[in-house]
């Protein structure tokens, strides 16, 4: 795999993580690096425990290897897909949010998406016949993208689909109510931080 921009990275193919125990919990727990969880968040809402989560994580973080998630449509799509990268130099680790672009090109840019309005998460999540290369299963498109939604939404709308989302890849029903919550929460402070957000995909 090539993308422009880690030329020095050994980047990979990330999506058979998707499936294991604690993935979830690392991939979104990540937004409470903000520092401003209203309590603390358990790995367990989200599948797996904490041992899982732990185990992966040294998958996901490993310097010597740094997962791509890609999420891509098809040609004639309205919004173009994003590619998630797992940014693993030592001391230096990060996410990132390409712009794919769409059809098989996608993943070759080195153009960063910094935020996605609902209309455009939805978008890209339920898009219809996605690449073969990538994630296939809306659930878990929609989860992978979801630290990036920005701009205005409802917030019923939002904590309705996260929760279907996480039950659907095998987040406990007793919890996953929580858990909804604790995310939103957390994209809401962000928001209310960053007023004057405009999506770079589409002007929000």
């Amino acid at each position: 795999m090539l993308i422009e921009g880690y030329g020095h990275g050994p980047v990979a193919a990330g999506e058979s993580l998707v499936g294991r125990r604690g993935f979830w919990a690392n991939h979104l727990l990540a937004m409470c690096a903000d520092g401003t969880c209203a309590g603390q968040a358990d790995p367990e809402w989200f599948g797996g425990d904490g041992s899982d989560a732990d185990a992966l994580a040294e998958v996901l973080f490993d310097p010597g290897h740094w997962p791509v998630f890609r999420v891509l449509v098809p040609d004639g799509h309205p919004v173009p897909g994003v590619v998630v990268v797992y940014r693993n130099p030592v001391d230096e680790f990060g996410v990132d949010h390409l712009l794919g672009g769409p059809g098989a090109n996608v993943g070759l840019s080195p153009a960063l998406v910094s935020g996605l309005s609902w209309r455009e998460l939805i978008r890209v999540a339920d898009c219809p016949e996605p690449p073969a290369d990538g994630l296939q299963d809306v659930s878990e498109r929609f989860l992978l993208l979801l630290p990036l939604l920005g701009g205005v939404w409802s917030d019923e709308a939002v904590r309705e689909r996260t929760a279907a989302a996480l039950v659907a890849v095998g987040a406990p029903e007793g919890t996953v109510g929580r858990a909804a919550g604790h995310l939103l929460g957390h994209l809401e402070r962000r928001a209310l931080h960053d007023a004057g957000w405009v999506s770079p995909l589409s002007g929000g």
